[in-house]
């Protein structure tokens, strides 16, 4: 893994490599096990940053709990946390082949290739439901490809626990991506999460039959129309058992939609005309999404979600967030993010500006107030690398969701 002459960092059993990503938090290193030579991936957070942002360490002590609650074959499994003085290194299992979301940018799968997916999605779903896990993020993006072709669903940085429920023993928090998420999570009575994950899956079942999201529009609202009606049409293509059991988990009465149990026992779920695993496909770039304004955003409300996943290229440098915060607030936020970055800071008028990094990163902040406590905070990228304003981005989706 290191090259000749190359300066080689150990840390315990496991030999340091490349650099695969890092974010605001953390960085996330290609690495190998020296007693077996097995890659593996490790996530370093810096203790000083964790420490000094309250609601993000409490995420990831959540996060941790929840990742070594659910060992199962298809979900991302972490191996063990190590500690220094100053770090904290997550020790996972390194899946190379990539998000599903590559096979579904390609269009839509084969019937029998589709249901293996699902089959081992519903797996790994039912099985974080039996440990009191709700994941709350389930989308393609989540959901990371092994070299052998199986599927294993990562992420679980929203996901709640059962401690996290009040006395009426549902979850109240809105989160997750608009385009997944259950019509009974946007509302502001609370929700049980396992339903609400089966809705998700519901959604990735059709993408994987059609090719396309169930739910779309140009305008936001009209989208969430559709959601809370679920205004859907199957494409002629799916066979009448996968269009049956869509429409069984795309029920918006929590009450009324499929059951994990009733799932298991679903016909064409246990049909046995299985698919061979794909072949690694490389990522394309994604599709434009049509612009969307800060006022349609606003008439959404949807307090607490990140809408920065229905802006794409022309749109990877403007996101948008929606946060149940003062506006004077989410600036505050904005601000830190920035300055654990050493950007230079110019504040003013509901609007921040940030400037600096190795990339000459500058960044407008906007910050719309919808009510008294529901704001819109709007980021905005002009000049500098797009992975350093993505990194900025990632400080503030982990704030939103811790908060």
């Amino acid at each position: 893994m290191s090259a000749v002459g190359e300066k080689v960092v150990v840390l315990g059993k496991y030999e340091l490599g490349r650099l695969l990503g890092r974010g605001s938090f953390a960085k996330v290193y290609l690495a190998r096990e020296l007693s077996t030579g097995e890659a593996v991936a490790i996530k370093v957070l810096d203790k000083a940053l964790v420490g000094g942002d309250p609601p993000m360490a409490a995420q990831i002590a959540r996060e941790a709990s929840v990742m070594r609650l659910v060992r199962h074959p298809h979900v991302v499994h972490l191996r063990e946390i190590l500690a220094t003085k100053s770090k904290i290194f997550f020790v996972m299992e390194f899946v190379p082949g990539g998000e599903l979301f590559a096979l579904l940018a390609a269009g839509r799968l084969p019937e029998p290739a589709a249901r293996r997916f699902f089959r081992q999605l519903f797996s790994a779903v039912a099985f974080c439901h039996s440990r009191g896990v709700a994941h709350r993020d389930i989308k393609p993006e989540n959901l990371l490809l092994s070299a052998a072709g199986d599927l294993k669903v990562s992420d679980f940085g929203l996901a709640a626990l059962p401690a996290q429920r009040r006395r009426d023993g549902l979850l109240h928090t809105r989160c997750g991506t608009p385009a997944y998420v259950a019509p009974e999570v946007l509302r502001t009575k609370g929700y049980d999460g396992a339903a609400a994950d089966l809705w998700s899956c519901g959604v990735v079942l059709f993408a994987l039959l059609a090719g396309f999201l169930p739910f779309q529009d140009e305008n936001l609202m009209n989208m969430y129309r559709k959601v809370f009606k679920a205004e859907f049409r199957v494409p002629p293509w799916v066979s009448p058992g996968a269009a049956r059991l869509v429409r069984r988990l795309l029920v918006p009465d929590p009450a009324a939609r499929i059951t994990a149990r009733e799932l298991a026992l679903d016909p064409w779920l246990a049909d046995q005309d299985e698919a061979p695993p794909p072949p690694p496909v490389p990522v394309p770039v994604p599709a434009p999404v049509p612009d969307l304004n800060a006022f349609e955003l606003i008439t959404a409300a949807a307090a607490g979600l990140d809408l920065s996943g229905l802006f794409e290229e022309g749109g990877r440098r403007r996101r948008v967030y929606t946060w149940r915060r003062a506006a004077a607030e989410v600036l505050d936020r904005v601000e830190a993010a920035g300055r654990r970055r050493e950007l230079a800071v110019k504040r003013g008028g509901g609007r921040i500006r940030l400037e600096g990094g190795e990339g000459g990163l500058a960044v407008t902040a906007e910050v719309f107030v919808a009510a008294p406590l529901l704001a819109v905070a709007e980021l905005r990228q002009s000049a500098g690398d797009l992975a350093e304003f993505a990194e900025l981005c990632d400080d503030l989706v982990c704030a939103a969701a811790a908060g």
